[in-house]
C-alpha cells in the first residue's frame, strides 16, 4: 500500500520528493496544496487541543542556535546515530535499521556499537547498494546536527536545531516571568527542526527537514499533580519495559489504572490519555495503536522515562510521539552553563528558620598564596560548604579548582554554621515532554484513511479523512456548464468560501469523475447544482464514504454541513 499511497500523495498535492528539477536530495519534501492545508489542520488541532485548551503558552524561537546552547544540552555529545560505510562503493548506511532490515531484530537502535557490529558479522550482512560484505567493517557514531557559521568567518559556530525544545528551555528566565513565576506552567512550540539522517527512508517518515510539535510542562515534582479525573477512564495500550523482555503484548487499562499499579508516572499518564482520544479524533486507526515504553538502553541521555506512541503501518510500527520524563536535566545544565537562573523561587506557607553552613574565607590570605585562583577558591568553598558540610570538620579542607587540588587552613575559610530564616527556597522544574512528529502523523493519518473500494462496479481510491482534517471540506460542482448552473454553483462556493468552509470548484469531466477526484484527496461532502436547482434552490449533497445523497436548501447548506463536520 506504500507504493500506491505515495503515488497518490504526488499526484493529488499531498507531498513529494523536493528538488526534483536538479535531482532531488534525500529526506526533504515539499507539501503540496494538499498536503499544506492537511498539514496546517492537523498543526491547528494540535495546538487547540495541547495549548488552548490546556491553558499553555506558545513561542517561536530561532532555528539556529550557538554551538554553547547543544554543549549545555549534550547533543555534541550525545545525537548520534550508527553509521557503516561500504567499503567497495562508499555508500553509508545506518547499521542498526540494517540490522533490523535484514534481520528478526526489530530493537537494534538500543544496542551498543560493538553490538551491532558483531551481529553484522554473525550474520554477514551486505551492502544494499552494491551487495558488498560489512562484515568486520566498523560500526561508528555520527552526529546528526546540521552545522553553520553565525556570522561571517567560523569564529561563531552555530547549530540548526535538531529539535524545537531547546528554544523553550534556554529560554526559560524569561518565560517563566511571564507565567508570573508560578508552578506549574507549560510552554508549546511549533516548527522545523533538522536532523542530517544517515539515510533518509520511508517518504516523509524520516526525513532531514521535519516538524515538530513539542510541550514542555515544567513542575513542582515535590507539590505538583496532573488533573488525572478528566482522563482517568480512557483505555491505554500499554507494551511496557517488562513485556517487552518477556515477550509479553500489549495490555490494555485506564489511565487510573496505569496511575494506581505505578507502571506509568502521573503526569505521563494524563498526557498519554489526553494524546488517545486525539490521536482517535484526527484519524489514527486506534485498532493498529499502542504506547510503548523505552527500554533502559533506549533511554536518552536527558529521559528517566519515555513511552512511544506507536502505529502500525504496512506491517511495521512508526513512533509518532515520545512522552519523556525529562526531570531537571534540562534546566539544570542551562543554569550550570549560562549566565541566568534557571530557578523558579518557591514561597514557603511560612517562614522557616534552619542552619545554614557558611564560609567568609579570608582574601589577604588567599591573594597572596595563590593569585588569580583565589576567587576561585572561594567560590568552591561556598558550594563545598552547601553540598557537604562534613568536609569543615578537620584542620584543613581540599578543594579542587582547574584540576589542581588546593588545600585551605579551616580558619582561613571563615566556616560557620550560622541561623537564618527563610521565607522559601529556588528550585529546579521538573519538566514533562510530549513531543511531536508532525510529518509522520500526517503519513499516519494519510495511510489509515487509505481506502480502495467499488462504486457502481468501478474501482474506486478514497481517503477517509476526518471532516475537519481534511484538506478541503466541499466540492461544488455544476452538473452542467449552461443554462445558468455553473454561474449558481459559483455563487454558492462564494457563500461556503464566506461562511468558512475550504471549497473545491470542478466543472470537468463526468460527475462521477469529478467525485472519484474529490475522494482520493478526502472530501468529505460534494454539492451538486443541476436543474431541479435552478427551479427550488435546493442542490444534492454527496457523503464521500457512503456515497449517500440529500438533498438540501442551498439556505441550509451552511447548518446542514456545519453539524455533520462538528459531530464526526
Amino acid at each position: 500500500m506504500s507504493e500506491r499511497l505515495v503515488e497518490l500523495a504526488k499526484r493529488r498535492g499531498f507531498f513529494f520528493p523536493a528538488s526534483g528539477a536538479y535531482g532531488g536530495t534525500a529526506g526533504f519534501y515539499v507539501y503540496g496544496p494538499q498536503g499544506a492545508a492537511l498539514k496546517r489542520n492537523l498543526i491547528e488541532s494540535w495546538r487547540e487541543q495541547f495549548l488552548t485548551r490546556e491553558g499553555h503558552m506558545e513561542i517561536d524561537a530561532p532555528t539556529v542556535m550557538p554551538e554553547s546552547v547543544f554543549e549545555a544540552s549534550g547533543h555534541l555529545d550525545t545525537f548520534d546515530d550508527m553509521i557503516i560505510e561500504c567499503p567497495s562503493c562508499g555508500e553509508s548506511h545506518r547499521a542498526d535499521h540494517l540490522v533490523e532490515d535484514e534481520t528478526d531484530i526489530d530493537d537494534a537502535e538500543g544496542m551498543s556499537l560493538s553490538a551491532v557490529e558483531e551481529l553484522i558479522a554473525e550474520r554477514d550482512l551486505h551492502c544494499p547498494n552494491c551487495g558488498e560484505s560489512l562484515a568486520g567493517i566498523e560500526v561508528s557514531a555520527f552526529n546528526l546536527m546540521f552545522g553553520t557559521n553565525i556570522g561571517p568567518g567560523s569564529a561563531s559556530p552555530g547549530y540548526l536545531r535538531p529539535e524545537t525544545a531547546q528554544g523553550i528551555f534556554v529560554e526559560f528566565p524569561q518565560l517563566k516571568e511571564y507565567a508570573r513565576n508560578q508552578l506549574p506552567f507549560g510552554v508549546g512550540q511549533i516548527g522545523r527542526a533538522y536532523r542530517n539522517e544517515i539515510s533518509p527512508r520511508r517518504s516523509i517518515v524520516r526525513v532531514r527537514e521535519l516538524t515538530q510539535a513539542e510541550l514542555e510542562h515544567f513542575i513542582d515534582p515535590e507539590t505538583d499533580e496532573p488533573p488525572l479525573a478528566g482522563v482517568a477512564d480512557v483505555e491505554l495500550p500499554l507494551y511496557s519495559a517488562a513485556a517487552q523482555a518477556e515477550d509479553g503484548d500489549v495490555e490494555m487499562m485506564t489511565v487510573a489504572t496505569a496511575v494506581e499499579t505505578g507502571i506509568v508516572n502521573d503526569w505521563i499518564a494524563y498526557y498519554l490519555g489526553v494524546a488517545a482520544e486525539w490521536y482517535e479524533r484526527v484519524g489514527v486507526d486506534m485498532s493498529r495503536f499502542r504506547y510503548r515504553q523505552h527500554q533502559p538502553e533506549e533511554l536518552s541521555h536527558y529521559s528517566s522515562d519515555c513511552w512511544d506512541a506507536e502505529v502500525e503501518v504496512d506491517g511495521n510500527w512508526i513512533e509518532l510521539t515520545g512522552f519523556a520524563y525529562r526531570g531537571s536535566y534540562d534546566l539544570s545544565k542551562h543554569d550550570e552553563y549560562a549566565d541566568e537562573e534557571f530557578t523558579v523561587f518557591k514561597q514557603y506557607d511560612e517562614p522557616i528558620t534552619v542552619e545554614r553552613p557558611t564560609v567568609d574565607p579570608d582574601m589577604s590570605v588567599l591573594g597572596p598564596e595563590f593569585g588569580s585562583e583565589a576567587s576561585d577558591i572561594a567560590e568552591e568553598l561556598q558550594r563545598l560548604a552547601e553540598t557537604d558540610p562534613d568536609a569543615f570538620e578537620g584542620e584543613t579542607v581540599t578543594v579542587t579548582v582547574d584540576g589542581d587540588d588546593r588545600t585551605i587552613p579551616i580558619d582561613v575559610t571563615g566556616f560557620a554554621v550560622e541561623e537564618v530564616t527563610e521565607s522559601g527556597e529556588h528550585i529546579t522544574p521538573h519538566v514533562i515532554e510530549p513531543s511531536f512528529g508532525i510529518d509522520r502523523l500526517i503519513y499516519t493519518v494519510l495511510a489509515h484513511a487509505y481506502r480502495e473500494d467499488e462504486i457502481d462496479d468501478e474501482p474506486r481510491t478514497s481517503l477517509a479523512l476526518q471532516p475537519d482534517i481534511a484538506p478541503t471540506t466541499v466540492g461544488v460542482f455544476p452538473l452542467m456548464t449552461k443554462d445558468g448552473m455553473a454561474e449558481r454553483a459559483q455563487e454558492i462556493v462564494e457563500r461556503l468560501r464566506s461562511d468558512g468552509f475550504t471549497v473545491n470548484y470542478d466543472d470537468s469531466g463526468a460527475i462521477g469523475r469529478r467525485y472519484r477526484r474529490q475522494d482520493e484527496i478526502g472530501t468529505p461532502y460534494c454539492i451538486t447544482v443541476d436543474y431541479e436547482s435552478l427551479e427550488d434552490d435546493t442542490v444534492t449533497v454527496r457523503e464521500r464514504d457512503s456515497t449517500e445523497q440529500d438533498r438540501v436548501a442551498v439556505d441550509e447548506l451552511r447548518s446542514h454541513l456545519r453539524s455533520r463536520i462538528v459531530t464526526s
